[in-house]
């Protein structure tokens, strides 16, 4: 099959849009921005029609600079955040801003169905904890402090089967963001109504799930007018960012893990067996009968851009006089800093954390701190915190018995050589590095392509397309000094747990979240 296929990945601060040729390689790509808004604590959402927007810009750009006819567009795949909650009516029309995977307003609910289902029940089923971030959380959020929106909803939708919806008119769900939802039974694939009615969910809200690779329509006129594309083109259902980040580094067979880069951090490992854990992430792979046990923290990549947006006004001026981005120079900085940062250890829970801990009261926190440290000292302890919490979940998931044996990077953090030879010291670990930046486009693209038949297998697919460009090895020179500090890491939050909890508040008091509900 002749043409390109086409990646839209929806993140969390961007939405990225990609072409690629049958071999991987990009042809044209471009981004469009939208917000995060953070109206109480604990509270993080998107308006989803602001993704669409980004979307059809970014459609437009990609094939406008790569001069791209939109015929010869082959396919589409979609890859989105996890944990969205997205209510539509039975036109399509979204009724609310979706509380995101970082978002812990829910909290009390959790509660409440632990208590009332049995957490045990619970994780038997669906594989995972039930948590605030989770997508179930949200749903019942929505009955008890938007009832106007609960009663008019049709269909709950995650991130890329919102789009797919936008392009496509079809309200579907794929299979690897199913886990989301606690009602979806891990091991069968499929919405277990007895749960559903448990829970107080219509089963009815809740879209039919198709493999990550089928084709579940093609592009509207009204799409295709709007984006750019032609009406016609095939779309597959797509998938989650991590788990399309996962294929596009190339991890498809048994103990292959990914190290993820992006706004969030953490890891997949690929399984081929069921194997949950509470402490951690189970969902479907994007490839058919694989499962991923995943590690996802709050804390990734978003830590530096957060750093560099709040302290980085100085790298920003100068960056524009030597042609250098503000975070070449935060990285810099953090070179001329010794492993261990002199001490200083961070805790990156900068939106609550997520695994191995759940605890959404958790707290960033800079330890170590005297008159001696300098800006550098902050950013090398930052790259550090987020390597120790990938450590964190690579522990955890080997002592569930998962092998880990090479980790492959992707997202933007992979491009700082720095910042990767620090997770390769603290875990252990060599890291092969792909192509960072497109990693999660293209494995949305590969799909589009082993479903429309551009290519007759996923190894066949990754076999063309994922080439690692680089390859980092574990310093033991720096070993015993990332051992103690990882020490500190874990015993400062044993120790700050408490206080966190009782001063947090992460996830807006009762009366914050009764009174934005009734705005």
């Amino acid at each position: 099959m002749n043409g390109y296929l086409l990646g839209i990945d929806i993140g969390t601060s961007a939405c990225k849009v990609a072409v690629f040729n049958r071999e991987g390689k990009v042809m044209a790509s471009a981004t469009g921005a939208y917000r995060v808004y953070h109206p109480h604590p604990g509270w993080a959402e998107q308006n989803s029609e602001e993704w669409w927007q980004a979307v059809c810009g970014a459609v437009k750009g990609a094939l406008r600079e790569g001069a791209i006819p939109p015929e010869t567009i082959a396919g589409v795949g979609i890859d989105g955040q996890s944990w969205s909650a997205i209510p539509v009516n039975r036109k399509g029309k979204v009724l609310a801003n979706t509380p995101i995977w970082m978002d812990t307003r829910a909290q009390d609910i959790c509660e409440e169905l632990n208590e009332k289902i049995g957490a045990d029940e619970i994780f038997k089923l669906s594989g995972n904890p039930l948590q605030p971030s989770y997508t179930t959380a949200k749903i019942l959020w929505y009955r008890k402090h938007l009832p106007e929106v609960y009663a008019n909803t049709y269909k709950i939708l995650q991130s890329n089967s919102y789009i797919a919806m936008k392009l496509t008119g079809a309200m579907t769900q794929d299979i690897s963001q199913g886990y989301g939802v606690h009602c979806f039974d891990i091991r069968a694939g499929q919405w277990d109504e007895t749960m559903c009615e448990k829970m107080g969910i219509p089963v009815d809200f809740l879209p039919p799930i198709h493999p990550c690779h089928e084709v579940i329509g093609t592009v509207t006129g009204k799409a295709a007018a709007e984006c750019g594309l032609a009406e016609g083109t095939p779309v597959v259902a797509g998938g989650l960012d991590a788990a399309c980040g996962t294929l596009g580094a190339g991890v498809i067979h048994n103990g292959q893990t990914q190290e993820q880069g992006g706004q969030a951090g953490g890891m997949s490992i690929c399984t081929d067996s069921c194997q949950a854990d509470e402490r951690l992430i189970l969902g479907y792979h994007v490839v058919p009968g694989k499962w991923l046990l995943q590690g996802g923290t709050t804390g990734g990549g978003g830590v530096m851009r957060w750093m560099e947006k709040e302290f980085g006004a100085y790298e920003r001026e100068i960056g524009k006089r030597q042609d250098k981005s503000s975070l070449e120079l935060f990285n810099e900085l953090a070179e001329k800093v010794s492993p261990g940062s002199d001490g200083v250890v961070f805790l990156p829970y900068m939106s609550g954390e997520r695994s191995p801990i759940w605890d959404p009261d958790a707290k960033g926190v800079f330890y170590g701190l005297d008159f001696n440290k300098t800006k550098g000292h902050f950013i090398r302890a930052a790259m550090e915190g987020v390597a120790f919490a990938l450590r964190h979940n690579l522990e955890t998931a080997q002592q569930a018995g998962a092998r880990v044996e090479v980790l492959r990077a992707m997202g933007g953090a992979a491009n700082s050589h720095l910042w990767t030879q620090i997770k390769s010291d603290v875990t252990g670990k060599p890291i092969e590095v792909p192509s960072s930046d497109t990693a999660t486009t293209l494995g949305a693209a590969i799909l589009a392509g082993v479903g429309t038949g551009m290519y007759d297998s996923f190894e066949e697919a990754v076999g063309l397309t994922v080439k690692p460009k680089r390859f980092h090895y574990p310093n033991r020179e720096n070993q015993d000094i990332y051992d103690k500090n990882y020490g500190v890491y874990l015993e400062l939050y044993r120790r700050l747990k408490d206080v966190m909890k009782e001063n947090g508040g992460g996830a807006g008091s009762k009366r914050e979240t009764e009174s934005a509900a009734e705005k």
